[in-house]
Formats: structure tokens, C-alpha cells, sequence
């Protein structure tokens, strides 16, 4: 069964729009390139500090075959993976993985 990742970042005080410039023209195009289903982006409308953004998965098999596409890459340990910390508050992340309902439209 389908599975999302419903990932909520705590974004560090003053970097969301750089934060979100990363994502929508480095790691969104990336990792949809190695094969992520991004299915939203999102930033919070009144909380500077939140950036929000959902994934979608076949199974825990594809999970794991498209982190290790886009995590053990050079490109991510050396131009994407440092740069992170300079943004966000990591302790402040929850990632939740969701499953749809039966009557849910994202099945």
C-alpha cells in the first residue's frame, strides 16, 4: 500500500525564503530526478519558521531504493547535505508517515 512522508522542518530565524529558494531549484528537482514523487510544498502562512513538504511512496522497498538514490550520492554529501544545517533546526524536524483512508482522493 501507498505510503506519504509528511515531512514539517523548523527553518532557522530569518532563512525560510532562502530555504525554500534550495528546495524548489536544488533538491525538489533532485530528487524528483532519482525518482521521489513530491506531491506538495508548503511554508507556513502566519509561522516563518515551518516548511512543510509531502512525499509519496509505493512501499518500504521503494522508500528505501530512492533514499539510497538520493542520500549516498556525491552530490548530496558534498553540495546539499552540508549546506542543510546552515537553514534549519534540525531537533525542531517531525517526519510522519501517513497512510490515506479508504474514502481519501490520494490513494
Amino acid at each position: 500500500m501507498a505510503f506519504y512522508e509528511l515531512r514539517q522542518y523548523k527553518v532557522r530565524p530569518g532563512m525560510l525564503d532562502g530555504w525554500i529558494k534550495i528546495m524548489e531549484e536544488k533538491i525538489i528537482p533532485f530528487q524528483v530526478s532519482k525518482g521521489m514523487v513530491i506531491c506538495g510544498s508548503f511554508c507556513g502562512e502566519t509561522d516563518p519558521s515551518i516548511y512543510i513538504w509531502l512525499r509519496r511512496f509505493e512501499s518500504e522497498a521503494q522508500r528505501e531504493a530512492l533514499y539510497k538514490a538520493v542520500y549516498e550520492t556525491e552530490y548530496w554529501k558534498t553540495e546539499i547535505g552540508p549546506r542543510v544545517p546552515e537553514y534549519l533546526d534540525r531537533p525542531g524536524n517531525v517526519i510522519t508517515r501517513i497512510i490515506p483512508t479508504a474514502k481519501s482522493t490520494v490513494q
